[in-house]
């Protein structure tokens, strides 16, 4: 087995004193007490932190007298990586990893779970970040797509990098008639106290945002249910659910607004328009609206047919002080109050 390990450590980059002839054995015997044997197993868990999530972390000692430290941590690294070999993990945690047996079995189970990890990275390899990309590196490479740059050498510098963008931006405005991009709203430079404080007002309203997002979304969830109530909607619920459910889930309650669409926005944003001018009505406007409100019935009472014309009755209605009464002699116009 001895062999095997030493084996399996020089595959894996081990180049430690236990690599010389009878080293293994000597610290193996000694187990958990030995700092050699603690250093070794710490540099196969840092190892394996760099390929698992691990929260459970072991650390090499300096003598034997720490060597129940060292029992702890591994134990409980074993029970995260859920080891099956119950030698290990069962029994009193301080009389754990001291025999010889034990020790060269608890090597033996790391250095195969180090193995395993860095043989499925290399069949399933990860997307690293010049791939999928972080934020930040998504929005550099949206700004650099959009402006037709070719893609940056790899030693060039921030300060290089951002002003070829600023050339290109140039060129780009300088095609376009003067007040096509129009002003900017924030004419003033931002210091680092003021991106702070307009960071923490951005997100006092991202927060507010978000629970009326929420009331919204439940209220429309709620609504949406009541219309399966009736029996003929009930035999509708499959079709009703396949078409709501699609929409529903592309509402989202978080919002994406930053600083950075404030620092991007232009006075043409700070115009406030009614939203019953024509202007907007041109794009909200549905048949819903159209309905003559005159021909509906009002909201006091009345059948459902039934309804004030343009003129006649309406009139009268408020010429009399609200004194109307009907053909049966109710009084329709008197008005309760609590």
């Amino acid at each position: 087995m001895e062999i095997d390990i030493l084996i399996a450590l020089e595959d894996l980059g081990y180049q430690g004193p236990l690599m010389e002839d009878g080293a293994l054995d000597a610290v193996v015997i000694k187990g958990a007490a030995s700092p050699e044997f603690t250093k070794l197993s710490a540099w196969i868990v840092s190892e394996l932190r760099l390929y698992l999530k691990l929260e459970e972390n072991v650390h090499a000692t300096n003598c034997p007298s720490e060597a129940e430290g060292f029992q702890l941590e591994m134990s409980g690294l074993l029970s995260e990586l859920a080891c099956p070999y119950s030698c290990l993990t069962s029994g009193h945690v301080t009389q754990r990893f001291l025999s010889r047996t034990d020790c060269l079995l608890l090597i033996t189970f790391l250095l195969s779970e180090l193995d395993a990890s860095r043989m499925i990275l290399v069949n399933k390899p990860q997307r690293k970040a010049q791939e999928s990309g972080s934020p930040v590196f998504q929005e550099l490479k949206g700004i650099c797509m959009a402006l037709g740059m070719s893609k940056p050498p790899p030693n060039i510098t921030m300060f290089q990098f951002f002003s070829g963008i600023e050339k290109k931006l140039k060129e780009a405005i300088s095609r376009v008639p003067p007040n096509h991009v129009g002003e900017p709203l924030m004419k003033k430079p931002f210091g680092p106290v003021h991106m702070e404080k307009v960071e923490a007002i951005n997100q006092a309203l991202v927060n507010e945002y978000e629970v009326r997002r929420k009331m919204l979304l439940k209220r429309l969830d709620v609504t949406v249910q009541s219309f399966g109530w009736s029996e003929r909607a009930k035999t509708q619920a499959e079709k009703l659910s396949r078409v709501y459910q699609p929409l529903r889930s592309a509402l989202l309650t978080n919002s994406n607004i930053s600083v950075a669409h404030l620092l991007a926005a232009r006075q043409d944003i700070s115009k406030i328009l009614r939203t019953s001018s024509g202007k907007m009505r041109e794009k909200t406007a549905c048949a819903i609206n159209k309905v003559d409100e005159l021909q509906t019935s009002w909201g006091w009472g009345g059948r459902g047919g039934q309804s004030f014309s343009q003129g006649g009755q309406f009139e009268q209605f408020f010429q009399h002080g609200g004194q109307q009464y009907n053909q049966a002699g109710f009084n329709q116009g008197r008005h309760y109050t609590s």
